[in-house]
């Protein structure tokens, strides 16, 4: 058994508690509230690793709260993010919390960032799911998100290609070195070769008319 002798506020919403024959230990003021800690009060040790286990996740709780306000993560990454400093258990504890809560919502989160990809940062499908991998996300759920694009009859991919290289590589389609570097760069932005040779054999001839 523990035996609690003294319970003192110390900073802010912090609490000490001291132990006879155990190191004092810091608990929210919540945790004190909830559990009804005082001084005199006699706990199983099993007792006291649940009202630990209880601090632990309204931390890491507050935590996610934090980062969150900050901008979207996907249940993966948020979960790496948390694991760095609490339990494998309060993770998965806060994981489903923030579910429940809708704050993590990984078809929503799938949404807004093939919104950024695709229609502000210009990728290619190729270039938008690698960067959607990378943060976490399942392909299942990446496909769902980019197939609005795939479908999007008013602007494709060629479309979106087409617009790009007119913006930003006009300029360089000169000569053959241009050209190959324009591909190359095209390449990494998540676009198909064969879609490439074809925009640029399209703008090729339109602009080349004018000439």
């Amino acid at each position: 058994m523990l035996k609690i002798t003294n319970v003192s506020r110390y900073k802010g919403m912090t609490c000490m508690i001291e132990f006879e024959d155990r190191d004092t230990e810091f608990l929210n003021q919540e945790i004190v509230s909830r559990y009804n800690l005082k001084a005199g009060m006699s706990l199983p040790l099993s007792a006291w690793e649940d009202i630990k286990a209880d601090e632990e996740y309204r931390k890491a709780r507050e935590r996610a709260l934090y980062l969150l306000d900050y901008r979207d993560y996907s249940y993966v990454e948020l979960f790496h993010k948390l694991e760095k400093n609490y339990s494998e258990d309060t993770c998965y504890r806060v994981m489903d919390k923030m579910v429940e809560m809708g704050t993590i919502n990984d078809r929503r989160y799938a949404e807004g960032l093939a919104r950024h990809y695709v229609e502000v940062k210009h990728f290619g499908s190729r270039r938008a799911y690698q960067e959607m991998r990378g943060k976490g996300l399942t392909g299942e759920v990446i496909k769902l998100a980019l197939q609005v694009y795939d479908e999007d009859e008013e602007t494709t991919w060629y479309d979106r290609l087409y617009e790009l290289v007119e913006k930003k590589y006009l300029r360089y389609l000169e000569d053959e070195k241009g050209i190959n570097r324009v591909k190359n760069a095209l390449v990494r932005y998540g676009y198909s070769y064969d879609l490439i040779k074809e925009v640029l054999r399209d703008i090729g001839e339109e602009y080349g008319e004018e000439d």
